[in-house]
This record gives structure tokens, sequence and C-alpha cells, in this order.
């Protein structure tokens, strides 16, 4: 395993299709230097994200998880960003009774042409699942 695949922990990131995916493709459009540990998977609205695919994301072996949608009052179904706001806030307060560090999870809204936020969420949130560390401790291969 090279130097730099060792260093490098597993982030998943929800991202909103309207607003949040087109932040982080306007980032990368401008060439906005960011972090590589964030796996993206886009979804059609932040409203949409379940809280146990959080959990689950965490349990088998994500390191963190990110979840960004519209700002409130600019979601493209109403008002998705507000369910996902609720749920996710309950989820926040639960994590630490799953044994999970709540600073592990983030959730944030950024509109599609807020590249430079964007690159600027994804490099606090890297450094602080960083400063943690792995959430699970990785079997060694074994020559």
């Amino acid at each position: 395993m090279s130097d730099i695949a060792a260093r490098e922990l597993r982030i998943v990131g929800f991202l909103c299709n309207w607003c949040s995916y087109g932040g982080a493709d306007t980032a990368g459009v401008s060439r906005f230097k960011q972090p590589t540990d964030l796996r993206i998977i886009r979804v059609p609205c932040s409203g949409r994200v379940d809280p146990l695919f959080i959990v689950k994301a965490l349990l088998n072996g994500a390191d963190g998880v990110l979840v960004s949608g519209c700002h409130p009052r600019d979601c493209h179904y109403t008002d998705g960003n507000f369910y996902a706001r609720r749920r996710l806030e309950m989820l926040k307060r639960l994590l630490p009774f799953l044994g999970i560090d709540e600073r592990r999870f983030h959730y944030t809204w950024i509109s599609a042409s807020e590249g430079a936020r964007w690159q600027q969420t994804v490099t606090d949130f890297t450094k602080r699942v960083h400063e943690l560390g792995p959430l699970h401790a990785r079997k060694e291969a074994t020559p």
C-alpha cells in the first residue's frame, strides 16, 4: 500500500443533485484544490437521505459522512432540506449512543454557485476527520 493511500480516509458525501453537486462541480471546473478522501453519492434531494444510510456508512467502513443540500427555501422540492435538517439534527444527537463521535458527521447547505464554499467545507471536514483518525481499525495485509 502506498504512503498516500495509507493516509487517505474514507469519507462519504451525500450531495443534493440540484445545488451541492453543482457546487462541487463548480469547484472542480474552477480547479480548486480539494482533498481526495471524499466519495460522492448524488441524491435527488437532501430530504431523501435516510439517517440509516449514514449510520450504515459509518458502521461499514466510512470514517466520516458529509451531507449537503440546497440552502433553506431554495430546495428544488420546496421543503426537502427542512425535512433533512430535522432528521440529521436528531441523528447527530443519536450518534454518541452508537459509540460514534458526532464530529464524524456534518451537514451543510451549499448552492451550485458556491464552489469556493464547497472547497472550504470539504477541506475543513476532511481535516477534522483526519484529526479524529480512522473510525475502524484497519486489518493489515499479511504477506
